[in-house]
């Protein structure tokens, strides 16, 4: 547990080894954007507790710089990334979904997967099958120029992800995607529970 400031508390295991959520954030490497503003809060706001922002603040910040720049392929290509994310989940799922099971696999609102499931399927690279047994619900599946788009697409992305990800040793990229993945089922089991 941290104590007041995001230091960890006397005694405790939390600090050792790394020392985040001190004042000595140059002094450890942590010279980035969220300890600036983590520095600012705390002459601002000294007794509260700033350590969830040098978590969270950095998860943030580390995926819109990502999103970012991995949105370039997709542009050339002419994809936005949630036009891309609704292509990916029909290539890796690998069968036909509804609207609304591609709406659960994007977290996208039934409304927006509709928006784009038009422009997709103008474009020649979604084709939709109406239900025999009810009208009402559409199947989706890639068409061949979908699938070959998504396939010469992921590659280049992965390549991306990969030199991003060098500047952290194996064993450290491992550590991050375990802590990542905690937080992530216990986010999801939360929000699950929320929604119920």
């Amino acid at each position: 547990m941290t104590a007041t400031n995001g230091r960890p508390a006397a005694g405790s295991d939390a600090g050792r080894g790394a020392d985040w959520g001190t004042d000595k954030d140059k002094d450890t490497g942590r010279d980035d954007t969220v300890a600036a503003v983590v520095r600012q809060w705390r002459d601002v706001h000294p007794e509260l507790d700033t350590g969830p922002m040098e978590v969270i603040g950095r998860i943030n910040r580390c995926a819109a710089l990502l999103q970012q720049a991995e949105d370039a392929p997709l542009r050339r290509a002419g994809l936005s990334r949630p036009e891309f994310d609704l292509l990916g989940a029909l290539r890796r799922t690998g069968h036909e979904l509804t609207p609304s099971e591609l709406a659960k696999e994007t977290f996208s609102s039934g409304a927006a997967v509709t928006k784009r499931l038009k422009q997709l399927t103008e474009r020649g690279l979604v084709e939709r099958r109406g239900d025999a047994r009810d009208r009402r619900v559409a199947h989706l599946r890639l068409t061949d120029a979908g699938r070959d788009l998504v396939d010469g697409i992921l590659p280049e992305q992965l390549a991306y992800e990969t030199a991003v990800l060098s500047v952290l040793a194996p064993q450290g990229q491992g550590e991050l995607a375990g802590l990542l993945a905690e937080l992530l089922g216990r986010l999801e089991g939360r929000m699950g529970a929320l929604r119920a």
